[in-house]
Order: C-alpha cells, then structure tokens, then sequence
C-alpha cells in the first residue's frame, strides 16, 4: 500500500511518516502489522475523544440508517445540524448565538473573514505574525509566516499584522479596520498563551473603533483547554469564534459563530453571502451533536486540567527548556530542531505518536486524545524521557 499511497495520493511534503494504518481505538493507532502506537496527537487535535469513541460512531451509524446529503447548506432543516447549533449556544454567552457550518475550519475563517468586511463597509484585516488559520487564499492571507505564502502571491490586498501579545501594536486597530483575527492561543508559533490581558486590550480597542474581534479557536476549541472554548479562560468575548477539529470527534467540520444580527447580513446585500454545498452534512453532524453532548455531559474537560498537571510533572529532563500551553494543548521545547526531530523519530519507532508544530521547530507537539488515562500519559513520558536520555547520553559521548 506505501508504494500506491506515494505514487496516486497528494504529498504535503518530501518525507510523511508513511505509517500504513489497519485500525484505532481509544488512544491507539494500529498499523498493518498489528504494532499499537499510543497517539499523543489525536490528528492534529482532532480526535478529540479518541478514536472509535462509542457515542460518536453510534451517532454517526443511526445517521446513516436515517439519510445523508439532501440538499445545499441552509435551505432545509435537518435534526442533528440543527440540534448541535442550539446546543452549543447554550453553552456560549448569549452574544455567540447562531452558527454558520462549513467544511473545514480553513473554509470558516474564510467566512468570517467576510462577514467581518459585510458587517463594517471596511476592507483593512488585521492578524498576526506567526499565525497560522488554514491554507485556502483568504486564510493564508493572514498567515503570519511569509516563507509559506511567497509562492503563491499576490494574496488578498490590505492585510497586516500585528506581533501577540505586543500592546504597542493594538494602535494599529483603526476605524478602518474590518476585523483583526487572532487564535485565542497561537498554536504554529508553539502554542503562545496570551499574557497581561491581552485579549482583554485587544476587545477594548475594537469596541474603540468598531473592529470585528475575531477568534480562531479551531484548535484551543472543544475542550482541550479545560474550558469549553479556550476565550473562556481569559475573560473575554469576541464578536465571531471560529471552530473545527475537535468539534467532530474526529470528523471533517468546521463553523463560525456570532450573534444573529451579523450573521444574518450574510443573507442579503447581496444574498448568499457565503454559501457552502456540503456544510452542515446530517452524518458529520451528529458526530458533532454526539462529541459536544459528550464533553457537557461529563467531567473530561475538567480533566484536562489534572492531566495537565501529570503531564508537567513527568517531563522533566535536560533536554526539554519549558512546556508550554494549557490543558492537553501542550508543547514541550527543546533546544534546537535536530533534537526535537530526533525525539519525534524515535519516539515513534518505540511506539509512541508526536508531532510537529508548523513554524517553532524546537517544539514537541503533545495533544493527545482527551479522553486519554493517567497510565497512558505515564506510559508515554516514559518512552520520551527514554528517548531523550539516549540522545543525551549520545551527546555526552561526542
């Protein structure tokens, strides 16, 4: 199968980890000779309560028996799109009430992006440096990292940026900005945390001069926080969340939410304003019906924080400067990208999953399954200090 998987599918780059999967469940990923990997990634944040998780394939298998696509997004009401939107504004603050639901979380920041220019008459968008919100034209427009756009200009005209939690460039937000995104923690710059109220600062200056204040919580989103939105643990409120991965229990979605007055200007002046085929998909849906019940229902997002708490305690070496993050929203710093490269590798022969993070190449991806036990996450510290202690130990002998 390797051979066929490189020579008929896509490359995102030169060298993929090439693992043939046979199967997963829980915290595990079984490749085609049996070898059970304990994943400390969840796909990138997406498989939120673990692979082939109960709930969410028993919502996805009624679903089916039921029907699937039957008609362009917003034209007919369908139950599971339909419950899991009230749902989640019941768990939102009164101002974050009606969702639009997308594809992807790349295909929300688009939407939002736009909504943003509707609502205010203005073209200005702000983000930051070192961002990351997806690859599509517009999202990568206000990529923070022009190494991975060059190639591909010329982009979405009038776009700045501003450098995380620097007050000083807060100035830049003007009446003549749209709207200015930012993740609620930067994740490919190595999961940054704001500092000194600064997303705070930032909602006060957009109330100042009438900026949409919009959140990409695509990553922090869901749970892995210990809240159920990473903005619930800063005390603020944006005008617009994006969200995606761990939204669909391991199912491709994404959506924005704002209040019904904005959202609704996507519906005339002109009409279909953002308009989507598949979005809001019946079986995807569920899935997501099923993995936020899942999360409200239950004490896992509570968790995150304690097994926050093991995490920092077991990784504790030479080699690793600082963890950062929150909740299992984790990034463990090496000194340099050989070691952390190293770790990856060979954490990975040993049978454990890490990751990469997209621009801080010192950094150890951990965001594993939040579902994931207290032995696991022992047991798969165990295998990283292993592997770090050999490369010390390498070191020391050169």
């Amino acid at each position: 199968m390797i051979n066929d998987f490189y020579k008929y599918q896509a490359q995102t780059s030169l060298h993929p980890l090439g693992m043939e999967v046979s199967h997963a469940e829980g915290s595990y990923i079984y490749d085609t000779n049996n070898k059970a990997y304990l994943d400390f990634v969840a796909g990138v944040s997406a498989a939120s309560l673990g692979h082939k998780h109960p709930r969410v394939n028993r919502a996805i298998k009624n679903q089916l028996d039921k029907y699937l696509h039957v008609m362009v997004y917003g034209e007919y009401a369908q139950h599971p799109a339909t419950e899991f939107c009230k749902l989640l504004a019941q768990h939102l603050p009164p101002q974050l009430s009606k969702t639009y639901l997308t594809n992807s979380g790349t295909e929300a920041i688009e939407g939002a992006l736009k909504l943003a220019r509707r609502v205010t008459g203005r073209s200005q968008l702000l983000s930051c440096n070192n961002a990351y919100h997806g690859n599509t034209m517009g999202a990568m427009s206000v990529m923070g990292f022009e190494e991975r756009k060059q190639a591909f200009r010329p982009l979405l005209p009038d776009v700045d940026f501003i450098t995380f939690n620097n007050e000083e460039d807060l100035n830049k937000i003007t009446e003549k900005t749209a709207g200015i995104l930012l993740e609620t923690i930067q994740g490919g710059a190595g999961f940054i945390q704001p500092k000194n109220n600064f997303l705070k600062k930032v909602r006060e200056r957009c109330n100042q001069t009438g900026t949409v204040m919009i959140l990409d919580e695509i990553q922090p989103g869901f749970g892995r926080t210990g809240k159920l939105f990473g903005f619930q643990n800063y005390n603020v409120v944006p005008d617009v969340i994006v969200i995606g991965k761990g939204m669909g229990g391991g199912m491709p979605v994404g959506a924005f939410t704002t209040s019904a007055e904005m959202m609704d200007t996507l519906s005339h002046n002109p009409k279909l304003g953002h308009i989507t085929t598949f979005g809001g998909h019946p079986v995807i849906a569920a899935a997501c019906l099923a993995t936020l019940q899942e999360l409200t229902e239950t004490d896992i997002m509570a968790q995150a924080l304690e097994k926050e708490k093991l995490f920092r305690k077991l990784l504790v070496h030479p080699l690793i400067k600082e963890v950062r993050g929150k909740g299992l929203m984790l990034a463990a710093m090496t000194e340099n990208a050989e070691i952390t490269n190293k770790v990856i590798l060979r954490c990975q022969e040993k049978g454990l999953i890490l990751f990469w993070l997209l621009f801080e190449e010192c950094a150890i991806r951990i965001t594993p399954p939040l579902t994931i036990s207290e032995e696991e996450i022992t047991k798969g510290c165990g295998i990283i200090i292993e592997v770090m202690s050999e490369i010390l130990d390498e070191q020391q002998e050169n």
